[in-house]
């Protein structure tokens, strides 16, 4: 996974590997030997590489999503998570992957909100949702009593 990661990270940012050797303080040759896989690199440079491209360095080294049928998923954002790839049910239904639903604690029966912006969905923990509500109502009440 991890040579697959440097590949994608390095392609989506576009540097060469000279540049990415450059910028961690190592030679071109050890970084293609990372990519290709015949090598890997020790924890400091993983941990460099890691901030270079700003991802974590847990997502970095392991597949954080299922796979994405003819896609190639790089680790996301630090603070972001691509979970991989789900089937919409004729009735609508979509079954939410069972690492995100153990990150963020959802059980069945639990009300999600459900918002959007032009280019997706996402799903919000109703008392998360309605909690920030609250105070975004108090803040402005706030803001119009001055």
């Amino acid at each position: 996974m991890l040579k697959e990661n440097l590949a994608l990270l390095r392609g989506i940012h576009g540097y060469s590997q000279e540049e990415v050797s450059e910028k961690i303080g190592i030679s071109r040759q050890a970084y293609a030997k990372w990519e290709s896989g015949s090598t890997v690199p020790d924890i400091e440079k993983c941990s460099r590489l890691a901030e270079l491209y700003g991802v974590s360095l847990d997502s970095m080294v392991s597949a954080e999503t299922d796979e994405v049928p003819g896609l190639a998923v790089p680790p996301a954002p630090k603070g972001k998570n691509i979970w991989g790839c789900v089937n919409i049910s004729d009735r609508g239904q979509v079954v939410i992957p069972k690492a995100a639903r153990e990150r963020f604690g959802l059980t069945g029966g639990q009300r999600l909100i459900v918002v959007s912006d032009e280019t997706g969905i996402a799903l919000i923990p109703a008392e998360t949702f309605e909690r920030n509500l609250r105070h975004f109502e108090e803040a402005a009440r706030k803001d119009a009593d001055k």
